[in-house]
């Protein structure tokens, strides 16, 4: 069976990128940050989400020894000139909130009307061998945010974001299969996936 480490303990993504490899990679295990020994993670400091995955994909390989894979995703809102972005995760201040996050957010752009409420996630998905080889690949998901929160699927800022691909439903409001094929990390996943296989082989 092949191992991957994956650079997050966030449980829901783990199980996500598990079932998303398996599809492509058939055996494999995903072992996450609270299954290897504890070591210091790198701060996410780089100015995209592409430089956040290298990061931590780069220092995890180093550590475990192990194919590692690393993401770095948010949502980028087109009323705030792209922001949360990188910030996502912490931009109602620490500690990490996905409610807080949100009800900032819907603060922030309660008085956008409906037709500027334009938004997409991105994933960036970083992929390092212990030998120093490397990949990264992009994905992207269009939509647009709601005015309150609906779903209890997924994570983040899934309860306030339809996709342009389902309309009418938030993306915490989809089945996993429905969400997995439309997704930013589905699509990125999709990608790298064949490549992964290839490397680990």
């Amino acid at each position: 069976m092949t191992r991957v480490f994956l650079a997050s303990r966030n449980a829901k993504k783990l199980e996500e990128m598990q079932r998303i490899l398996a599809a492509h990679l058939g055996e494999v295990e995903v072992v996450g940050l609270d299954d290897v020994p504890a070591y210091d993670e790198p701060v996410e400091d780089a100015p995209d989400f592409e430089g956040n995955a290298l990061l931590k994909a780069r220092v995890g390989a180093t550590v475990t020894g192990l194919p590692t894979i690393a993401d770095d995703s948010g949502l980028c809102v087109d009323a705030l000139n792209g922001m949360p972005g990188v910030l996502s995760a912490r931009w109602s201040g620490p500690p990490k909130s996905d409610a807080r996050n949100n009800e900032l957010l819907l603060a922030q752009i309660a008085d956008v009307p409906d037709d500027r409420r334009g938004a997409h996630f991105v994933s960036a998905v970083a992929f390092v061998l212990p030998d120093g080889r490397e990949l990264v690949v992009e994905g992207r998901m269009d939509g647009r945010i709601t005015r309150e929160p609906r779903g209890s699927g997924g994570f983040g800022y899934d309860v306030v974001f339809e996709a342009d691909d389902r309309p009418g439903v938030t993306t915490a409001e989809l089945d996993r299969a429905d969400k997995d094929a439309i997704s930013h990390r589905g699509r990125a996943l999709r990608e790298i996936a064949p490549q992964v296989a290839t490397l680990v082989a």
